[in-house]
């Protein structure tokens, strides 16, 4: 088959099976099977695409068809325009954990010590990195799997970024300008519901933050007015619906300063404060 008639059944494939997005999916699926871009195939779709590349193709369609997010098939994500590896020991980066990017970014400062925890694929501290290369950036997660592809993240990306096995500030040493969090938030019960790609493939770990998805806000915001020094900040990535309930439990352990941020859905995304000089 040609180029554009194996793109065709691609697509025909995933829509039968009622796969979001079908068309873009078959395409980027496509175009990581054989290697090419979009310039590439309306030069070439005529031509035939060999038996080798067609078998992976296949597997690929097979893989989605399953509902295994696209993500973890191709085993990339783009993540403040940087490419990212990805596999099912990581979450898959989202656009809107870029504006807990942006906020940190905003308080970044040459000089500084800055840690991210619960960092899974590292995209978040490897992008504050690569915007502020002069400060100095750690990162830990539990996972030891996790911090294998951030490490490789970080080398791919070519960022100086140290990596620390740790739950959470177990084994976490000295103190901080800024710390970032992107911790599991999603109350258990609700796991269950959330759509097959989250739901079957990511790790729940990652994803799970007990019983009403805070228990991790109330261990960092009460440890980690340890680790931060007098001035320093806190920022999390938070549910569109726990804005407030993030934003009290800062200030009710003498945070100042304290706002929430909202993404371009007009959802609340993030919560920073900062931790008062004495």
């Amino acid at each position: 088959m040609t180029y554009r008639e194996t793109l065709a059944k691609g697509s025909r494939l995933l829509e039968e099976n009622q796969i979001p997005d079908a068309k873009s999916d078959a395409w980027l699926l496509l175009a990581s099977a054989c290697g090419i871009d979009r310039n590439f195939y309306y030069m070439h779709m005529e031509e035939a695409v060999d038996d080798k590349t067609q078998a992976v193709y296949k597997e690929f369609l097979a893989q989605r068809t399953k509902r295994m997010p696209l993500q973890y098939i191709t085993g990339e994500q783009e993540f403040m325009g940087l490419s990212f590896r990805v596999n099912p020991h990581v979450l898959i980066p989202r656009q809107d954990t870029e504006i807990l990017v942006e906020e940190a970014l905003k308080r970044a400062k040459p000089g500084m010590d800055v840690l991210d925890m619960c960092t899974g694929s590292g995209c978040i501290i490897i992008s504050i990195w690569k915007s502020c290369t002069q400060i100095r950036a750690a990162a830990s997660d539990v996972s030891e799997e996790a911090l294998a592809v951030a490490a490789e993240n970080a080398k791919k990306n070519k960022a100086d970024v140290y990596f620390v096995q740790s739950d959470l500030f177990e084994q976490i040493k000295g103190k901080f300008d800024l710390i970032v969090s992107n911790p599991p938030y999603i109350p258990t019960k609700e796991i269950s519901v959330l759509m097959p790609e989250v739901r079957d493939f990511e790790p729940h770990r990652a994803l799970d933050g007990d019983g009403d998805g805070l228990i991790f806000y109330r261990r960092i915001v009460k440890d980690g007015k340890s680790y931060l020094k007098p001035g320093g900040f806190l920022l999390f990535e938070i549910g569109y619906d726990q804005g407030k309930a993030v934003s009290d439990l800062m200030r009710q352990a003498g945070y100042q300063d304290v706002e929430v941020k909202k993404d371009l859905a007009g959802f609340d995304r993030v919560v920073a404060g900062i931790l008062p000089r004495q």
